[in-house]
């Protein structure tokens, strides 16, 4: 039992990524929206999303490229907790964010910090957008300007935390 528990403390970041996956997902079925001024709807889930992409740029630091298949978990458990909707919508989310991840790290030579700044900063709009539309179908209302918006911003709040952890950790040497 000991050395379970060892082991699963060497992959905190990616259990925690497993569990906030569907959660989140599962958030957006139920926490309400709020109307805002000009007819526009809000749902204040948009706000923490961006948690979720700090949790994976740890977790693939603990696992590497493995952390797809971490994905591909949470998202076969989003399918029992939040619907197989949703989970599509959040599964092209996901993938789009990898795969410019994915570019960034494979081709450039920049900083860590920076290339996890860049890619959030890249694919966090396409993200938004690509989750919300697929979640407007299931909660209409869900692809809206604030919603976006706040996506969006939560996305790029976790980055610049990741990176200000990264840039302080980095002393002049890339970490892989």
């Amino acid at each position: 039992m000991h050395s379970f528990i060892t082991r699963i403390g060497a992959i905190k970041w990616t259990v925690l990524y497993i569990a906030l996956i569907p959660l989140v997902n599962w958030s957006f079925t139920w926490a309400p929206n709020v109307a805002l001024p000009g007819g526009w709807m809000f749902n204040p889930v948009t706000v923490v999303t961006g948690l979720v992409l700090v949790v994976r740029d740890f977790a693939q630091r603990e696992i590497g490229h493995k952390v797809l298949f971490a994905m591909a978990i949470a998202l076969i458990l989003t399918v029992f907790l939040a619907g197989p909707q949703l989970a599509l919508a959040s599964g092209a989310a996901f993938a789009i964010a990898e795969m410019v991840d994915w570019a960034l790290f494979t081709f450039t030579r920049l900083r860590l910090s920076t290339r996890v700044f860049l890619s959030s900063f890249i694919a966090a709009p396409i993200d938004s957008v690509v989750f919300l539309y697929g979640a407007n179908f299931i909660r209409p209302g869900m692809l809206s300007i604030a919603n976006v918006v706040m996506s969006i911003l939560g996305k790029l709040f976790g980055a610049a935390v990741v990176a200000l952890v990264l840039r302080r950790g980095e002393k002049g040497e890339d970490f892989e």
